[in-house]
């Protein structure tokens, strides 16, 4: 099989964002692999050590710095990368869930993939809606939030536990293509060896222009305002259950 995965280029998880003239400032801001893609990159490549997959491909849209965040996922392990540049935002401040599933699909007729893994959802816009498009717009099956991914009869089907609300169930689909979305359980992203990191720098990276796939980017929703939380207030110290008991009743409201 051949293995597609998304590599979204997201404000990393340990900064504090600001927000300036309405939106997230991403100027001068540390920005990393999102967290569920490095998950969905690692279960690529061990898919090809497992023999189940013979090429994987990355893929990443947004600006010329998503170059570095497809190196790392080729250091990871994946075969070759592609980009599809532009310099629109997608945080859902512009480019949008609908017009980023449109643009893989045209990856995947392009590529001919039989497995797309993306991360459940980018840590930014948290949208968690470009896995279920992209399987509507390929007539593809798809499982989401994936826990536990293993490939049956030599990588023609997979087998899929994923998360629910209410606990896990198991789901087969015993032909591909299909469209899979990881979620943080399903496994433990390595570390790229330096060894590693240096071959990436010769593996191949294909940039398409967004404006090439005849996608219509247009953004159909507003973002109208966004604004940080506002600040928690001290907490209070007590000296006794009581006092505790006296507060959360007197003052907070909460019990009776």
């Amino acid at each position: 099989m051949k293995v597609l995965v998304g590599v979204k280029r997201v404000v990393d998880y340990a900064v504090k964002v600001q927000v300036q003239k309405g939106a997230v400032n991403l100027k001068n801001v540390k920005m990393s692999l999102n967290p569920f893609c490095e998950i969905a990159v690692e279960e690529a490549v061990r898919l090809k050590e497992a023999k189940a997959a013979a090429e994987v491909v990355a893929f990443s849209i947004g600006p010329k710095q998503c170059t570095e965040t497809l190196r790392t996922a080729l250091a990871m392990g994946c075969d070759r990368a592609i980009h599809i540049s532009t310099d629109m935002r997608t945080d859902y401040m512009e480019l949008q869930p609908y017009a980023i599933a449109k643009m893989i699909s045209k990856i995947v007729e392009k590529e001919q993939s039989d497995l797309v893994l993306l991360g459940k959802q980018g840590i930014d816009s948290d949208c968690g809606q470009t896995g279920p498009m992209l399987a509507g717009f390929l007539d593809w099956p798809q499982v989401t939030f994936a826990a536990n991914l293993t490939a049956d009869d030599g990588g023609k089907g997979v087998t899929v536990e994923r998360e629910t609300d209410s606990g896990t169930e198991t789901i087969k689909i015993p032909s591909l293509p299909a469209v899979v979305t990881c979620d943080l359980r399903l496994n433990e992203p390595r570390y790229a060896t330096l060894p590693n990191i240096m071959k990436a720098k010769k593996k191949k990276v294909e940039t398409i222009k967004a404006d090439e796939l005849d996608v219509d980017l247009t953004t159909y929703n507003e973002v109208v305002e966004v604004f940080e939380p506002p600040p928690r207030k001290e907490g209070v110290m007590v000296d006794s259950v009581d006092d505790l008991l006296d507060k959360l009743r007197n003052e907070a409201g909460v019990i009776s």
